[in-house]
């Protein structure tokens, strides 16, 4: 999977259209993204757009207020739509933006489209209700939900030509998307429960006598919520350092843009981790600062450059 894309002519008036409306529900729906996606070049940061409204459109049926039969209908007809663009069924003068944002994106860039079946299946579990027993039961809807979106991501992104260990460049994509995914379930552990699910793997919260639930701003009692969190954190933590090896790969742009997306979500592991608490208190979130800097270290390509010294190492 090569960086380099052929030169395309510029979308028309429609398509433009298109991408700007994808531009402002990224923008006002996924800050953490959006603020990840403006160090990329106009074409890549408009398709990054494309996929995420229309993630959005398949998150929001799913968290919506129709009765399940209806979400699922809904859902399928998503599906059938993602089947269209998939077969080039969407013309420039369609009225669904999303559909003629994203179908444009998939002719400029080799995109996995399935990933998207796969975001449609895991919502259909929550929908469902599922419920993981283990953290191998998790895996599978962390990498429906987030790991499919990091696989998407690479499509655009591309890789440098010559990266060693360029094959396994979609593993680290999508390990990269669970260690988000890990991330987002411990700090809206208390919202998703007041929502009726729960997401951290019941053998997990047996171990740390959780199992109660977390319906109030305090832990269950004689649970040790803490450990639990920690114990969670160092997992997510072990994704991320593996799934940082997909670095190197991209080129400058595209590594800062993915380093400053997960660069906030690990800041935000670390105030988790330092104050567990926390997160059955109110939403854990980074100040606007924060985020700059986040931005401007995977700018300067610091981390990049600490990964791939790293593998060196391994490797000598």
């Amino acid at each position: 999977m090569s960086a380099t894309v052929e030169a395309q002519p510029q979308p028309s008036a429609p398509v433009q259209a298109a991408y700007s409306y994808c531009e402002a529900v990224t923008g006002q729906q996924a800050r953490n993204f959006a603020y990840g996606i403006r160090l990329l070049p106009t074409e890549k940061r408009q398709a990054m757009s494309a996929l995420y409204a229309f993630s959005r459109r398949v998150d929001d049926i799913g968290d919506g207020t129709l009765p399940p039969e209806a979400k699922r209908e809904r859902l399928e007809a998503t599906r059938g739509l993602l089947d269209r663009i998939r077969a080039g069924g969407i013309d420039e003068d369609d009225t669904d933006p999303v559909a003629v944002a994203l179908a444009d994106s998939a002719r400029r860039f080799p995109i996995p489209l399935g990933g998207l079946d796969e975001l449609i299946d895991g919502v259909l579990m929550d929908v469902h209700g599922a419920t993981y027993e283990t953290w191998d039961d998790l895996k599978v809807y962390c990498r429906c939900v987030a790991g499919a979106i990091g696989r998407l991501s690479l499509g655009v992104f591309g890789t440098q030509p010559g990266a060693q260990g360029v094959d396994r460049a979609p593993e680290y994509a999508d390990t990269l998307g669970l260690a988000l995914q890990l991330t987002n379930i411990l700090r809206d552990v208390r919202e998703d429960a007041g929502n009726g699910r729960t997401y951290l793997p019941a053998d997990d919260l047996a171990k740390f006598g959780c199992g109660e639930g977390f319906g109030g701003d305090t832990p269950p009692a004689g649970a040790d919520f803490a450990g639990l969190v920690h114990f969670e954190v160092r997992r997510a933590r072990a994704l991320f350092a593996e799934g940082y090896r997909l670095l190197p790969m991209l080129d400058r742009r595209s590594g800062a843009c993915v380093a400053a997306m997960a660069g906030i979500y690990r800041r935000l592991l670390d105030r988790i981790e330092r104050d567990p608490g926390a997160v059955l208190r109110g939403r854990v979130s980074l100040p606007g600062r924060e985020k700059a800097y986040v931005a401007v270290r995977g700018l300067s390509g610091l981390d990049t450059r600490t990964i791939a010294r790293r593998t060196v190492r391994r490797r000598a």
